[in-house]
């Protein structure tokens, strides 16, 4: 399921970003893994919020990793194309900073700095394989809702295993952690589904 857009359940973004910022101060070579990236507008949402609120030393040290189950979209993940009418809801001073008209009319494309940052890879999250390994913030939105419980518990254990000590899991408002791993994880925030590792 590809549907979602650019700054969508931005209050969890910022939250997210403004643990992952204190988290990761200080630290080199940081990893973030977005699975379920669709056609890039979250992924792209996430860099930019951090692009905003990291400093540009620390931002040089960011790489996110974006997966997703569809390889088609790997295309438009990597080169950043988009129609102005996917970036309606980002802030104005936004749009002008990170994105530029491109020679396709009615297209914007975003600047090399955010794009620089993220790179796609093909992933099936059930084959339960992560992708790297040592992820200070891993997010999992709109994804974890379309697979049984089982394979939801299976998934989180996955990433858990793949964050650092104290990193960050963020998944979707509606999906509350399965008990069988409720223990692995520490709620950071009451309003959003947020969590530490133990």
């Amino acid at each position: 399921m590809a549907f979602t857009f650019f700054f969508r359940d931005i209050h969890v973004i910022e939250r997210v970003v403004k643990y992952f910022i204190q988290y990761t101060s200080g630290r080199f070579n940081v990893k973030v893994w977005d699975a379920g990236c669709a056609m890039g507008q979250e992924p792209y949402t996430l860099a930019i919020e951090i692009a905003e609120n990291m400093g540009q030393f620390a931002f040089k040290n960011l790489r996110i990793f974006v997966t997703d189950i569809d390889k088609n979209f790997e295309k438009i993940v990597m080169e950043g194309i988009y129609p102005k009418s996917d970036l309606e809801r980002i802030p104005p001073e936004i749009l002008r900073k990170y994105f530029y008209t491109f020679e396709k009319d009615g297209y914007y494309k975003i600047d090399k700095k955010i794009r620089s940052k993220v790179i796609f890879y093909h992933h099936d999250l059930l084959s339960l394989e992560p992708v790297n390994t040592d992820f200070s913030l891993i997010l999992c939105k709109n994804v974890l809702l379309h697979f049984q419980p089982q394979q939801r518990i299976e998934v989180i254990k996955m990433f858990h295993k793949v964050l650092l000590p104290g990193g960050l899991f963020a998944t979707e408002q509606t999906q509350k952690l399965p008990s069988e791993v409720a223990h692995l994880f520490e709620q950071v925030v009451s309003d959003a589904q947020i969590f530490r590792k133990i």
